[in-house]
């Protein structure tokens, strides 16, 4: 296991979206995803605006809570915050420490 605490994610699909939180199927595609870390947008040439903030909730393969994930390996996650409503396929969400803007 890596013990870069930084990961990124791919989001390949938005499967349900409410008012609080977005379940999406990922591929984590760089470092260790772990549960309740932060993440923000990668900005991108059709993106505009401030990064989007989100927290990790929780993670599944194969209907099993995980702890972690890492590259190649996708799964089902929850996410937390505000800007919900941009994630959509090929998204790359980047981890963010603790003070990082």
């Amino acid at each position: 296991m890596d013990n870069n605490p930084g990961g990124e994610l791919q989001i390949y699909s938005v499967e349900a979206t409410d008012a609080a939180t977005a379940t999406c199927i990922v591929r984590c595609v760089g470092g260790v995803v772990r549960t309740g870390q932060q993440f923000k947008t990668r900005p991108t040439a059709d993106t505009t605006g401030n990064p989007v903030l989100l927290s990790l909730n929780w993670i599944k393969r194969y209907e099993k809570a995980m702890d972690f994930l890492d590259p190649p390996h996708s799964a089902m996650i929850q996410l937390s915050g505000n800007g919900l409503n941009s994630l959509k396929r090929g998204v790359i969400l980047v981890s963010v420490t603790m003070g990082e803007p």
